[in-house]
């Protein structure tokens, strides 16, 4: 790509498996021209503080913080506060650390003086020396709930609490029908310089739908400028991490790329996927390019491979190479 081409990229995000491609994008992004939307669907409260999960974690790991061991959370974090908690018998099922409290107290506290969550957001993210912008999908509150064979479910309760085990029946995003794009997002989607608009490797599910649930977020990238270009979450049938594998098959939909990709199928130029899984995806018949390249990350050279696969494969869609192909990274 010249240097007067499209220089700017917007990602939808859910928490670990897309942080994992927001990270390999920052490496190869200018941080003024990366944006991040972000899940927060999963937000909660608990104990009396605003968390927002997936929000937390594109922040943790854009700025190097992150637990690479437990996939989220702070790498440099203690847990005195929790240890106190269980020791008077307070509710201990979702673990916050110490460093990690000082942001949920802020937040919290800057909601209820008023303050949208775009702009608490933005500031926290720059003073832990993020670059990149990361915007909530929409300064509304939406929370998702599972419908289950346990009842109906905080997504919370559901995820970390019962740890995936309840079958799950429907799905819910409630408070979604009064949710809006922050005018941020809707700046970043109509800007004339857009390069890709990239779906990350998130459960559809629970991360991407509720993105794409706000009113006027599917139309505002339907009608965008630029390639829209998804890479799966699922490989031969199996999810790399979290239950997304388990909830698609609960809910009848089958846990495959091309299902991943059918859902996705009114937006998108081109999809991403592993080798195996690229014949199924090809005879699928669908309207946009299918490559294969590895998408499994399990180093940042993986990371930072994919994002330069994914935002090649947006640059040939945008000059008209549509064709579907096979990529060795």
């Amino acid at each position: 790509m010249t240097s007067t081409g499209p220089q700017k990229v917007v990602a939808l995000s859910g928490g670990i498996g897309g942080a994992k491609l927001a990270l390999g994008l920052s490496r190869i992004v200018a941080p003024e021209h990366l944006t991040i939307i972000a899940n927060t669907g999963d937000d909660f409260e608990h104990l009396g503080l605003a968390i927002s999960p997936d929000i937390d974690t594109l922040k943790y790991t854009l700025a190097g913080l992150a637990n690479a061991e437990l996939g989220w959370g702070r790498g440099d974090e203690t847990w005195n506060f929790m240890a106190a908690l269980r020791d008077i018998g307070g509710e201990d099922w979702f673990n916050l650390g110490d460093r990690d409290l000082a942001i949920h107290v802020e937040r919290t506290h800057r909601l209820a003086a008023g303050e949208r969550l775009t702009t608490i957001t933005k500031d926290i993210a720059r003073s832990l020396g993020v670059g990149p912008s990361i915007l909530p999908m929409s300064d509304s509150p939406v929370r998702t709930c599972v419908e289950s064979d346990q009842g109906r479910l905080p997504f919370q309760d559901y995820f970390v609490r019962l740890k995936c085990a309840p079958v799950v029946k429907a799905l819910e995003f409630e408070g979604v029908e009064d949710a809006r794009p922050s005018p941020e997002i809707e700046r970043a989607l109509s800007d004339p310089d857009l390069r890709a608009v990239i779906i990350c490797p998130s459960n559809p599910l629970i991360s991407i739908d509720p993105i794409l649930a706000v009113p006027g977020m599917r139309s505002a990238i339907a009608n965008c400028k630029a390639p829209v270009i998804a890479i799966s979450p699922i490989v031969a049938g199996k999810a790399l991490k979290g239950p997304t594998a388990k909830m698609l098959d609960e809910l009848g939909f089958g846990a495959t790329a091309s299902v991943v990709a059918d859902r996705y199928r009114d937006l998108l130029s081109a999809y991403v996927v592993e080798a195996d899984d690229y014949d199924d995806c090809l005879n699928a018949g669908f309207p946009f390019a299918i490559e294969a390249a590895r998408t499994i990350m399990t180093s940042l050279d993986d990371r930072e491979a994919l994002a330069r696969t994914v935002l090649a494969t947006a640059d040939r869609v945008r000059d008209g190479e549509t064709r579907t192909e096979r990529v060795t990274v």
